[in-house]
């Protein structure tokens, strides 16, 4: 009995040691930008967890355009006064490519949960099979569709398309979500008269709210963090058109730039992580409940 116990001490010991040791290097590098973000010593701060000297000054210097404070370190000032406007672009962007894409998302996997037709089978085996490629494989195809057909090249409503064109790919978790329904509601719904179309909107949509948080997230998250796509398709040439990830990016670039823009840089991240870090804690809830939930059947 003793032993038993004994063994089994040990063994919570190591576990806790384990996620103890995994819990601080997940930490850390967060820990890391939000104290560089603070710092006044510029590229330096760089070999230094804790900054000599803290100042909120790196955040005054994003927003220049109205605190009218400029980084005195840098040596030319291009960058300057641009950070709101990539904010703006980047939530405009996020949000509208939001709201197309949980719609999307949503009918998709409610008509393949509810109803039955031919080629129902076809299309989710061909969409498995296409989800097996990443996306930025179309990268070529998509910014010529974009710049001779749309004419939209350089243009942020671009990546609006992009993101929310094939976003109804992504059904299987509110598929499976919806699957987890009685399809009982459906059917007495429709002896009281309902229509298919009253029967999503105001039966299983008000039944569905975890799903509805956990597509609203996602879909929120990838246009809000999304490098690869943004600068591809709008291009660094288009400076007032970027998202902040571009911008952000081109802080770090260049050894002038990126000794001036350092500490921006990181107050920059943090700007950008707190909407995303607010939004998920406020619908944690519903977000596990959403995942757990459209986990069960497939």
């Amino acid at each position: 009995m003793k032993s038993l116990k004994a063994s089994r001490i040990i063994s919570n010991t190591i576990i806790y040691l384990i996620l103890g040791i995994m819990s601080i290097i997940w930490v850390l590098p967060i820990v890391w930008i939000v104290l560089q973000s603070f710092g006044g010593g510029g590229i330096s701060v760089r070999s230094q967890l804790i900054p000599e000297t803290f100042t909120f000054d790196n955040y005054l210097y994003l927003f220049s355009n109205f605190t009218g404070v400029t980084n005195p370190r840098a040596s030319n000032h291009s960058l300057d006064g641009y950070f709101f406007g990539w904010f703006c672009n980047t939530l405009i962007v996020a949000v509208l490519s939001c709201l197309i894409s949980t719609l999307f998302v949503l009918g998709t996997a409610y008509a393949l949960s509810r109803f039955r037709f031919k080629a129902r089978t076809i299309f989710m085996k061909v969409n498995l099979v296409i989800g097996m490629f990443p996306g930025f494989l179309g990268m070529i195809i998509m910014y010529w569709v974009m710049r001779d057909i749309f004419h939209l090249q350089g243009n942020y409503f671009s990546l609006v398309i992009i993101y929310s064109a094939g976003a109804g790919g992504g059904y299987y978790i509110a598929k499976g979500f919806f699957d987890t329904i009685s399809k009982n509601i459906d059917e007495a719904a429709m002896i009281d008269g309902a229509s298919k179309s009253q029967i999503f909107w105001q039966i299983i949509l008000p039944l569905a709210k975890p799903i509805i948080v956990y597509t609203v997230l996602t879909s929120f998250m990838g246009p809000w963090g999304d490098y690869v796509t943004s600068s591809y398709i709008i291009g660094l040439q288009n400076t007032s058109n970027w998202t902040v990830a571009i911008g952000l990016y081109q802080f770090t670039t260049g050894q002038d730039i990126a000794t001036s823009y350092y500490t921006q840089f990181a107050a920059g991240a943090v700007v950008v992580a707190l909407p995303i870090t607010i939004l998920f804690f406020a619908l944690q809830k519903y977000y596990v409940s959403g995942v757990t939930g459209g986990a069960v059947k497939g």
